[in-house]
Order: structure tokens, then C-alpha cells, then sequence
């Protein structure tokens, strides 16, 4: 659900957001309090001094609020609802998502421990279908998630999951999706899997997947397929890696690039 401003509210149950003009939200200084609000059962603190905010709320709920004069149009707040299920493969499956002969593809992947990269752009899927196939693993396997968000759902019978957090208002307490990857490495993962690359944890994740941890998995976002190569050269920078060293460790490390893309009816 997104809500733009001034109360204008957008929701996206999968098939591209539609306009909710029946829902009011009383104005400007109602959804501000809200953003505030929830911001707060999230245990961050949204004002001037800090503008933008990212949290995930007890249930799963995820919030990003954005104020202005950061926003020009007002309070912006964009909010993701977990799904209650945990889709499966027989599921994506009878939804269409595969083209023929895909999924026996993935499965295969999964029980070879192939390293699987899925990417796609934002609301294509790629959570969705990761945890799906980590449903697939040997159920006698160790699964550790690291996530910038707890978003992945995973019905296996051995996951724990790590989530990053960010400094306090004080600048302490940090800690970052980097560091949570080299603490993942120390609890002797069959799978190491981190749930959405956006910076320099691509250096860890990559070097953990070219030492010996293969059955890891990954998600990235990016347009089209061909955009990948280069969305990886740019995460490789941050982390202080150059454009050829990132080319190599990705070509040794990934077995598999899986990429979604939205449809008109959906995810395929």
C-alpha cells in the first residue's frame, strides 16, 4: 500500500497498484501521525532530524515513511503486508509462474546445491520464490538468512535468521548487513543465504560462496537480465572491488541466475 502526500492511497495486491479513492486518511497531519506512530511500534524515531525511516513491525509489516520537506508532496508512506501463507513450489506452479520445464530446473538446482542468484525488479517475486525453493533442501541442512528486513518464510525444519539493524539515534548499536554475513559464516551454514543484496555484503557473500559454502542463495534487484551484470559491478564498487575482480568472483561463485519479471497477470 502506498500513500502519497496529501492522503492519496494506491494499493498493489500483484497486479499493479490501483488508486483507492474510497479510503481517507483525514490529510497531511493524519498520515503524518500515523508515519510517527508506527515508526515508533517499530522502535525508530521518524522527525526532521531523521526524516526517513525503515522498519518491520512485530506481525511482519513493513513501513517506510519518508517526510518532508525530504517528500514534496507531504508524508509519504509505503507499506508492505506479509502474506499469511508460505506459497510453495506446487503453488507458484498452479499460479503459472514457471515457462515449461523451469521448475524441474530449480529443483534440480537445489538439490545439487547450486548457487542461485534471483533477481527481478521490486514486487516481482524474488522472496517469494526464494523461500519457496528453500523449502526444497535437505531438511537435515542448517539454512542461515541474513536480511537487511526479516521478510523470508521458509518452511524447513532448520532456519534461523539474523536481521541488520541500524544505529540508534546516538550513532551506536549498528549492525550492518556485512557484518551479520562474516557472523552467519561462524554458525556453520550448509546454506548461506542473504535475502536482498543492495551494498557492499556482496563482497562477503561472494567470497563465502567461492570458499566451499555452496547451496547459498541470493536476490538482487534489477530491471532485466541484462541489467545484472552491471548491477553487480556497482555493489562490487561499494565494497571497494574493481569491475573485473567482481566479474571473476561472480562467474566462480553463481551457478544459476533466476530472473522474474511482472506480467499482466501476475509474476512469470
Amino acid at each position: 500500500m502506498f500513500v502519497n502526500g496529501d492522503g492519496e492511497v494506491w494499493v498493489d495486491r500483484g497486479s499493479g497498484p490501483e488508486r483507492r479513492p474510497d479510503v481517507d486518511l483525514g490529510g497531511e497531519p493524519s498520515v503524518r501521525a500515523l508515519a510517527v506512530r508506527l515508526a515508533a511500534e517499530g522502535g525508530r524515531h521518524l522527525d526532521e532530524a531523521a526524516p526517513c525511516v525503515d522498519v518491520r513491525l512485530g506481525d511482519g509489516m513493513r513501513i517506510h515513511a519518508v517526510l518532508p520537506p525530504v517528500s514534496t508532496r507531504g508524508t509519504l508512506l509505503s507499506i508492505r503486508l506479509p502474506s499469511r501463507a508460505r506459497p510453495t513450489l506446487d503453488a507458484l506452479d498452479a499460479a503459472g509462474a514457471f515457462p515449461p520445464g523451469c521448475r524441474a530446473l530449480l529443483e534440480e538446482a537445489v538439490r545439487r546445491r547450486t548457487n542461485l542468484l534471483i533477481t527481478g525488479a521490486g514486487g516481482s517475486g524474488k522472496t517469494t520464490l526464494l523461500g519457496a525453493l528453500l523449502a526444497r533442501a535437505d531438511p537435515r541442512e542448517r539454512i542461515v538468512l541474513v536480511e537487511d528486513v526479516a521478510e523470508l518464510r521458509v518452511r524447513h525444519a532448520h532456519v534461523v535468521s539474523l536481521e541488520a539493524r541500524q544505529a540508534n539515534i546516538e550513532g551506536a548499536g549498528e549492525l550492518s548487513l556485512p557484518r551479520l554475513v562474516r557472523e552467519a559464516l561462524r554458525m556453520r551454514p550448509d546454506r548461506l543465504v542473504v535475502g536482498e543484496c543492495r551494498g557492499s555484503e556482496i563482497r562477503d557473500l561472494l567470497g563465502a560462496l567461492n570458499t566451499g559454502h555452496d547451496g547459498g542463495a541470493g536476490t538482487l534487484h534489477a530491471n532485466g537480465v541484462a541489467d545484472v551484470p552491471a548491477r553487480l559491478e556497482a555493489l562490487g564498487a561499494l565494497a571497494g572491488m574493481d569491475a573485473v575482480t567482481t566479474a571473476r568472483q561472480a562467474v566462480s561463485a553463481i551457478g544459476l541466475v533466476v530472473h522474474l519479471a511482472r506480467t499482466p497477470r501476475g509474476v512469470g
